[in-house]
């Protein structure tokens, strides 16, 4: 008598598996994870993780209510991610910040800290949004000129604008109500998108962006994954 077939067994499409195996080549002794949330980084045996965000864990269920039924990662420390003020310079082994650079106004600033809180041979984990596959794919993608722009003329120069193309191109709105949405939003200091990127964008930013800061090492993996891209960056010098 035959057997029914059996199926194949399905792929779980889930980002944590290949964040995790990379992470397993580059991540080891003692660092940060910025803005962990509901998926921090699975970190192999030899790493250990201080978590950090902007607010407490009480003040995280009010900022994402939609995450009510989730667990997420209590911080261990409350600090500014993209200035690491509680942080010494050369003090860290690795910072893991997944899905974190697009919402920093400076980008090239928050490298350049980000570098100097590194010590010799530690790495940068960073995933950030595809464009192409997220509700960012409306948008325009974000040029390495733009970002030095925000470097040396103060990122709040682009700020109402940014508000604005956020309310337009990623929530629909128009006219008066596009501009009443995004008033609000800055004023709240709503943690938006201000930058996106499709893979091309992106490795052209990383590859001049680390140019202009002296980044003292190079980009060790550029990946997609799924809905995402992993950078890992390692400091040499």
């Amino acid at each position: 008598m035959n057997q029914p077939a059996r199926s194949a067994p399905s792929v779980v499409n889930d980002k944590r598996i290949l964040r995790a195996h990379i992470a397993r080549r580059y991540i080891g002794g003692t660092g940060i994870e910025i803005g962990a949330l509901g998926t921090p980084l699975d970190l192999p045996p030899n790493a250990q993780a201080i978590y950090v965000d902007r607010f407490s864990l009480e003040d995280l269920r009010n900022e994402y209510p939609e995450m009510a039924h989730r667990m997420l990662q209590s911080p261990d420390v409350i600090d500014d991610g993209e200035m690491l003020h509680k942080f010494d310079e050369g003090s860290l082994d690795f910072i893991v910040a997944n899905h974190f650079l697009e919402h920093c106004e400076d980008l090239l600033g928050t490298l350049a800290v980000h570098a100097s809180k590194l010590r010799k041979g530690g790495r940068l984990f960073y995933a950030v949004p595809n464009r192409d596959y997220t509700f960012d794919r409306h948008r325009q993608v974000t040029s390495f000129e733009h970002l030095v722009q925000d470097y040396k003329e103060g990122h709040g120069k682009h700020r109402a604008a940014h508000y604005l193309e956020w309310a337009t191109k990623v929530e629909g709105r128009e006219g008066e109500d596009a501009e009443a949405r995004a008033a609000h939003l800055q004023q709240i200091n709503y943690s938006i998108h201000y930058h996106a990127w499709d893979a091309k964008a992106l490795m052209r930013t990383l590859a001049l962006g680390t140019e202009f800061i002296n980044f003292p090492g190079f980009v060790a993996h550029f990946e997609l994954n799924l809905h995402e891209i992993i950078c890992v960056l390692i400091r040499t010098d």
